[in-house]
């Protein structure tokens, strides 16, 4: 590793080439259930998080990574553009639904995103039906909604809070573009 905690380019382990399509991450809403149903069939711990990732940085993707290691799979719930408008005001989302969907996709921590039209994640939980619901260090168990947790737990699944990397926030990033 060297001093920035990256792995250089020959400690890497090279794969075989292969075909990579995010969209194929990429679940629609109604093929969910049918998604989870296989996901499970499978045998695999399914990992939930969800958030509105509208500037995707590095503490986006430290958070998903982290996620990810929690269990064998992360599905990524993704606000609707609608309910990122009533959670973070008019001028957002910066970037589409699709968009964020798609470049969630592309990571290599993440198996699934889907986007859900609500403002909290209630119904996307009961559908998605985690093993373990991650959210981010500005969360408590006792502060996350009522809702939401009650509905991972009643499922039997667990939740667990990551903390956020410092001075690393889409708000951050905004502002910081603001004074350019």
């Amino acid at each position: 590793m060297s001093e920035e905690g990256f792995v250089s380019w020959s400690q890497r382990q090279f794969q075989p080439t292969c075909v990579v399509d995010f969209r194929q991450k990429i679940v629609a809403w109604d093929d969910l259930p049918k998604w989870r149903a296989a996901m499970r069939d499978s045998g695999k711990r399914l990992v939930v998080t969800n958030g509105c990732f509208d500037l995707l940085h590095l503490g986006h993707v430290t958070y998903l990574e982290q996620a990810r290691n929690h269990g064998d799979a992360l599905l990524v719930g993704v606000n609707g553009d609608d309910a990122v408008r009533q959670l973070k005001g008019s001028d957002r989302p910066v970037n589409e639904e699709h968009d964020r969907a798609a470049v969630l996709a592309a990571l290599e921590s993440v198996a699934g995103v889907c986007i859900f039209a609500d403002k909290t994640a209630t119904r996307f939980l009961a559908t998605a039906q985690p093993d373990i619901y991650v959210k981010g260090g500005d969360y408590t168990l006792e502060t996350l909604n009522a809702e939401e947790r009650k509905t991972v737990e009643a499922a039997g699944g667990k939740i667990v809070i990551i903390q956020f990397v410092p001075g690393k926030s889409t708000t951050a990033t905004l502002k910081k573009i603001s004074r350019l």
